[in-house]
């Protein structure tokens, strides 16, 4: 059964929670639009191959959200510094680069889907799925939530009632 303080602890971490999705949302968002607004670009003006053209808009991406994360969507986390958070990040964003541009991949090489539309559509799921990877291994590992402070421990019941001993 849960207790009247656990329901609004666990209510503040979910609104916490949400708080935290769409801000990342945000920035994930305008990290889309520059990594499908590139990709196009590099496209229409050169003659690299997809994936290559891909591999660009997303590295390209990947430094717009690092921005957008570090002092928009996780300014109150820690701040580990460089040695540690910056290596992280990019760590765990590589594997999402990898994430979505073999989902591109495996839809342009595999599937033979090549045209201008499917190559969007597809790079649009790659950046879905490897967005959920994202969000958990950021908030996990890169932008650490500071530890919540711990409450001041409550008084025994009738410790306020006591008497003081004589002499004091």
């Amino acid at each position: 059964m849960t207790t009247p303080q656990q329901g609004s602890v666990l209510a503040a971490r979910v609104r916490g929670l949400v708080h935290e999705i769409a801000k990342f949302g945000a920035v994930g968002g305008l990290g889309v639009l520059v990594n499908l607004g590139v990709f196009n670009i590099v496209r229409h003006v050169t003659d690299l191959q997809v994936v290559r053209a891909s591999v660009i808009a997303t590295v390209v991406a990947i430094v717009t959200n690092y921005i957008g994360f570090r002092y928009f969507t996780y300014r109150d986390r820690a701040r580990s510094g460089s040695s540690r958070e910056l290596p992280l990040f990019v760590a765990f964003s590589l594997i999402g680069l990898v994430i979505e541009n073999g989902v591109l991949y495996a839809a342009t090489y595999g599937l033979g889907w090549d045209g201008r539309l499917a190559t969007n559509v597809c790079k649009f799921i790659g950046i879905g799925t490897a967005t959920v990877f994202r969000f958990w291994s950021y908030r996990t590992w890169v932008f650490k939530a500071l530890p919540a402070a711990a409450p001041a421990p409550a008084p025994a019941a009738g410790a306020a009632l006591a008497p003081e001993p004589a002499g004091k």
